[in-house]
């Protein structure tokens, strides 16, 4: 597992920062299934979410399979986002 340590300082610096790049933080959240499966949230928040874990703002640096979203403890792949969103499309078309 990448300790923040290990690489270079996560692209996304500070609140302030992340809200002038229009990044919605994640805290409390591991992985990106956690928050398709957060049942206090909208669909429009999880998509909120995910996509900006999905920006190439939260890339780690020489590590563009990965992202850090600001709040989280470690990164994740980005096939691991993609996934998430994939999954909250198709429960999204199930409820309509």
């Amino acid at each position: 597992m990448l300790m923040h340590s290990d690489l270079a300082a996560s692209p996304v610096k500070g609140l302030r920062e992340a809200r002038e790049r229009q990044i919605r933080p994640a805290v409390g959240y591991w992985r990106p299934i956690e928050v398709v499966k957060d049942s206090h949230l909208s669909t429009a928040e999880k998509r909120e979410i995910l996509s900006s874990w999905a920006s190439d703002a939260c890339a780690v640096e020489n590590r563009p399979d990965l992202r850090w979203l600001l709040g989280t403890q470690a990164p994740v792949p980005i096939d691991e986002v993609l996934q998430a969103l994939v999954r909250l499309d198709r429960l999204e078309l199930d409820l309509h």
